[in-house]
């Protein structure tokens, strides 16, 4: 089966260019403050628009409240809504409402300690499994996602490079991979080679 993959973390037209030309199924923009990769939303719009319709475009936010989420979301012209923190599933059902997908993120640990009637209850559109510190660049501990993998598709992130995405998929199973630091040449930088070399490689797998 074709593995999903999403490049994230975008904030030059060149890095869109690649990922898009390379093959990647979506493209994320940070519209999160406090990240060396956030871009304000007039920015994502714009790198957005370079994007074809077949690939999908995604807001990414953490800890913010769901009014400034619509906000900036409308105003980047993403199609779908990446959420990182503690929103609830009612937030989850008003950002679908307003029309966006929604993929929520969660840390391996957080989804370890949820119930599976939690999980139900979310009824988001891509679930991503992330590592503890999500944008940091480290891989996690996969023991309890092998212990107990989920009931339905997932995305795997976390610490993934070209070199290590096939063995990881491998050994979880995920529908998709989504990276960020792991095609960057130095903190916040995108190196196209690895972009390309990154999809390359989890199309391999």
């Amino acid at each position: 089966m074709r593995t999903w993959v999403k490049i994230c973390g975008l904030t030059t037209p060149e890095a869109v260019d690649a990922s898009v030309e390379a093959g990647a199924d979506a493209v994320g923009f940070v519209l999160a403050p406090g990240s060396p990769r956030t871009v304000d939303a007039p920015t994502a719009r714009t790198l957005a628009s370079r994007v074809p319709t077949s690939v999908e475009t995604v807001g990414v936010f953490r800890l913010q409240p769901i009014d400034e989420v619509l906000r900036l979301a409308a105003l980047a012209g993403v199609g779908t809504v990446q959420l990182h923190g503690d929103e609830t599933a009612a937030d989850v059902a008003t950002v679908r409402a307003a029309g966006f997908r929604v993929v929520r993120a969660v840390g391996v640990d957080a989804y370890a300690d949820e119930t599976e009637e939690a999980r139900r209850a979310f009824r988001e559109d891509i679930l991503l499994i992330d590592a503890v510190a999500p944008g940091a660049g480290a891989a996690f501990d996969a023991a309890p996602l092998l212990a107990a993998p989920p009931h339905r598709e997932w995305i795997l992130a976390g610490g993934l490079t070209p070199d290590t995405v096939a063995a990881r998929i491998a050994e979880l199973g995920p529908a998709g991979v989504d990276v960020s630091s792991g095609v960057e040449s130095s903190r916040g930088v995108k190196d196209l080679g690895l972009i390309r070399a990154f999809v390359a490689a989890a199309r391999a797998a």
